[in-house]
């Protein structure tokens, strides 16, 4: 039996990973780790048995610890319980489905315990590409890639063997706003950027994908997953979100994943691989579908995509700013606290303030998130 340990379990990525579990029946979860939903997180390891359960909240892990004081579970709580759960002993592969930089620290904790890592959460790539692909290399553990664009780019290079490849070419439904003009953008509400037209996805990836700072993101992962450069993956939008991205080969040959969008079909394949399970669910119906369409990604009243490339092409610590002052906008539009097009705004001005560190330690990236934040704050006189 395949044991599993999964960091923010009560996430979309978590919940669903939960359900793959459940319809399987031969994965064990040994570990769990949650933000603040202790109702959930309850439910959780009633039904899942883990050994050890994490709640971010030291608060909340001593609520939880007392509604479940009738079960053999060990509860911890905040960075040194993530790394516990990261690194809990039996399980073979962690699911690192945490939401922003938050999941370094852990990763690389689980890595160096020789887990393979189902990775769900970007930023890690994003931020420390340059310390974790080395490290995957020294010890041996496999990067499994959970984003449905980096696992179809990963299920496209299955047999390609040694084969050079020429592009990525990878996929975006364009979001919500597809089509807009940046005058459109100014009034645009948090209740509009979160009805995402395809997919069904957590708060903050929902914002990131109307912004199109999401696509930058899996940019600069897709760049470290595969070993490529940065301008060699290529964002095309495809509205219909059938082709989930391609993979095009120095003789001009594509090879394309298509199917529903669907995250249970990557997070399955992820735990896994390399074998392909029955996934109840919908199926693509090619007679019934009735054009598959492609457009080229609006640079400019999407200034995210941009700004992307340009932090993924200098590198060093400047991606870490890109995704700290994203995740800082983020928040604060999610709680009505600036417009739309201040978070882009936002990422610019940080971007433009920071002295780029060529190759950042751990330590460092961590304290330029601090920096952009505080860079932010101060800036926009933000309490």
């Amino acid at each position: 039996m395949k044991k599993i340990a999964i960091l923010g379990s009560t996430g979309s990525i978590g919940t669903q990973t939960l359900e793959i579990v459940r319809y399987n029946r031969d994965i064990q979860v040994t570990a769990l780790a949650a933000g603040s939903n202790i109702r959930l997180l309850e439910e959780q390891i009633r039904e899942f048995s883990p050994s050890l359960a994490c709640v971010w909240d030291e608060e909340r892990a001593a609520e939880l610890r007392v509604k479940v004081a009738d079960l053999d579970v060990k509860i911890v709580s905040g960075m040194e319980g993530l790394m516990e759960a990261a690194t809990e002993p039996s399980a073979e592969i962690v699911v690192t489905a945490v939401v922003g930089m938050i999941g370094i620290r852990p990763t690389i904790a689980a890595m160096e315990a020789g887990k393979d890592i189902a990775l769900a959460n970007k930023e890690t790539l994003v931020t420390a590409g340059h310390i974790i692909m080395p490290l995957a290399e020294k010890t041996g553990v496999r990067i499994l890639p959970v984003d449905s664009e980096h696992s179809a780019i990963f299920q496209s290079l299955q047999g390609a063997g040694e084969n050079q490849v020429a592009k990525i070419l990878l996929t975006a439904s364009g979001g919500p706003f597809r089509g807009r003009t940046k005058e459109q953008l100014a009034d645009v509400r948090v209740e509009d950027a979160l009805k995402h037209p395809n997919w069904s996805m957590g708060h903050k990836i929902t914002i990131d994908s109307s912004t199109m700072v999401n696509k930058g993101l899996e940019v600069m992962e897709a760049r470290w997953l595969f070993g490529v450069k940065m301008d060699q993956v290529q964002v095309v939008i495809q509205p219909q979100s059938v082709i989930h991205s391609m993979v095009e080969f120095a003789d001009g040959a594509v090879i394309a994943q298509l199917g529903t969008p669907d995250m249970k079909l990557p997070i399955q394949y992820a735990l896994y691989y390399p074998e392909r399970r029955f996934l109840p669910g919908g199926r693509l119906n090619f007679w019934e579908l009735s054009q598959i369409t492609f457009e080229k990604p609006d640079f400019e009243n999407f200034r995210g995509l941009s700004l992307a490339y340009e932090a993924g092409r200098t590198g060093g610590s400047l991606p870490t700013v890109f995704n700290a002052a994203n995740e800082l906008a983020v928040s604060l539009f999610l709680n009505r606290k600036i417009g739309y097009l201040t978070i882009t705004e936002m990422i610019e001005a940080a971007m433009a303030n920071h002295r780029t560190i060529e190759n950042p330690d751990v330590d460092q990236i961590l304290a330029a998130e601090r920096e952009t934040y505080e860079y932010i704050k101060e800036k926009w006189a933000l309490s």
